[in-house]
């Protein structure tokens, strides 16, 4: 198993990876799979399945299947061209696509919520179809958005992981591996992942990877944190990023605010990141669009408030994260509608914990303790959001996860790695947690804070 730092952490937009980024990806692989066939093709259909019909709308997930199955992908969205696209698909009920030419595709006709029982290969699924000059089905493909951005079809779904594409140093699949490959090499965890990164790419080339990411992370932070305004979807939840950097600029120096006032930076870095994804913006997957706000705001607040902290560590925090990200999603899931939100935030909060610990000097132990802290405290949280926008209660609670983050790192610190429960244990217990947990918990608006709306 190898997950690159690169696949946790991909520059995209908002609000969802799973529900917007993975079917716009979805869309692009069925149009190559058109063009490497004999055929024409006149037409185009697509159908929504399970949480992908149930918060479609709200996550906007029927503008990225036309989107994408008009050749636009995440990593290089552009929103004016994408709304003169939609308008021209509208107007025309076709859509013009390269190398196929100008196809039949209605969207009121041509594009179904199917509301039923969901697919059996996972919640998010997608039909893709398409058709000749009499309206016939001569191809089509069934995609599952397993989240984070990550998409396979169901023939991939079922099928043994591919033979890995290099021969990594450090192979682990566990935190106990993980950790016992740490004790062996005396490398760090982050020095670990480096080296496994190495195998697939140049050092200059995973160093500006690296840049990159960093750069659209805290870009987005500083976007939102100057934004105004109110989130589009009808909850009309305003901006509240700008105000609080502005009350909270407006007290330093003044000495007259508590200690504990260091939680609304946090929180606040966080919020700014995910109302920019609220907002459709474009934000980095860590390791999904809902969760995006926790590793960014934790790396923010390291870099502004704690003394010593060097943006050259950036890389460190980044590797070490991807690491434990890497360990949930391959033995448990980063889906909410998979798992809940526990497998969002959650997730997130782990791994900007372990990030933290890392650059703040911990030992591999340590590290994993800080994960571990982090995720067992979001264990049984539901993916609830309200009206199916990435709003309520998604944006405060990656202030919280940050919040998490910054209190585990610190507690592991305190000790010296030895702890109760391991890491691995309650990525299980994450797992299980969510394979019991309803599916009215898990991203299809349909119980929880979703249904609890005030009469007003």
């Amino acid at each position: 198993m190898f997950l690159s730092v690169f696949d946790m952490f991909k520059v995209g937009i908002g609000p969802s990876s799973s529900h917007t980024m993975g079917p716009m990806v979805a869309a692009a692989r069925f149009l190559d799979h058109l063009r490497a066939q004999p055929f024409g093709v006149a037409g185009l259909r697509a159908t929504l399945h399970g949480s992908l019909a149930f918060t479609g709308v709200g996550h906007a997930t029927d503008r990225a299947v036309i989107l994408g199955l008009a050749g636009f992908r995440p990593e290089d969205y552009d929103a004016t061209r994408a709304e003169a696209a939609l308008a021209e698909i509208r107007d025309s009920s076709a859509i013009e696509v390269e190398g196929l030419g100008r196809l039949r595709f209605d969207p009121a006709r041509d594009l179904e919520f199917d509301y039923g029982a969901p697919l059996p290969g996972h919640a998010n699924a997608l039909v893709l179809r398409a058709t000749d000059a009499q309206g016939d089905v001569i191809a089509a493909e069934t995609y599952y958005s397993i989240g984070g951005g990550f998409v396979v079809t169901e023939a991939e779904m079922g099928a043994p992981p591919p033979a890995p594409e290099a021969t990594f140093p450090y192979p682990f699949e566990s935190a106990a591996q993980m950790l016992e490959m740490a004790r062996a090499s005396g490398r760090s965890i982050a020095e670990m992942k480096r080296a496994n990164e190495l195998a697939l790419r140049a050092p200059s080339e995973l160093d500006a990877g690296i840049v990159r990411l960093w750069a659209a992370m805290t870009a987005c932070i500083d976007r939102g944190l100057a934004t105004e305004g109110t989130l589009p979807g009808g909850l009309n939840v305003r901006r509240r990023a700008p105000g609080i950097r502005a009350a909270l600029e407006a007290e330093r120096g003044l000495n007259v605010t508590p200690p504990h006032v260091i939680n609304d930076w946090i929180s606040v870095y966080a919020m700014a990141v995910n109302e920019e994804n609220a907002a459709g913006g474009q934000v980095v997957t860590a390791p999904t669009n809902g969760a995006a706000g926790v590793v960014p705001a934790t790396i923010r607040y390291w870099l502004d408030h704690v003394p010593g902290a060097r943006e050259a560590q950036v890389g460190d925090f980044l590797l070490t994260a991807a690491a434990i990200g890497g360990l949930i999603k391959h033995n448990a899931s980063i889906s909410g509608a998979e798992c809940g939100c526990q497998a969002e935030v959650g997730a997130a909060s782990a791994m900007a914990a372990a990030g933290l610990a890392a650059v703040l000097g911990g030992t591999p132990e340590q590290v994993e303790n800080a994960a571990e802290i982090a995720l067992e405290h979001h264990l049984g949280m539901t993916c609830d959001p309200v009206k199916g926008l990435v709003q309520v209660p998604c944006i405060e609670r990656n202030g919280l996860g940050a919040i998490k983050a910054v209190s585990a790192a610190s507690l592991a610190l305190r000790g010296d790695g030895t702890h109760f429960m391991p890491l691995d244990n309650c990525i299980e217990a994450m797992r299980q947690t969510g394979a019991d947990m309803s599916e009215k918990y898990k991203e299809t608006a349909l119980g929880g804070l979703a249904v609890s709306v005030p009469n007003c």
